[in-house]
């Protein structure tokens, strides 16, 4: 692990970089899923605010 020592002889530890590496754009079936998760994300939402809404004004 790297370190340097400063004045006063304590040693600053410095974490381990990760290897970088350039992302790379999703492909066509990843952006369908996306947007498909998405919808049934929303709907699922929608649906669980719809159900709270109507039990708290039951009473």
């Amino acid at each position: 692990m790297p370190y340097t020592t400063e004045e006063g002889g304590r040693l600053n530890n410095f974490a381990k970089e990760p290897k970088m590496y350039a992302a790379e754009p999703p492909t066509k079936a990843q952006q369908r899923n996306f947007v498909i998760w998405g919808v049934v994300a929303a709907v699922l939402v929608s649906g669980v605010i719809f159900v709270a809404f109507s039990v708290s004004s039951a009473s």
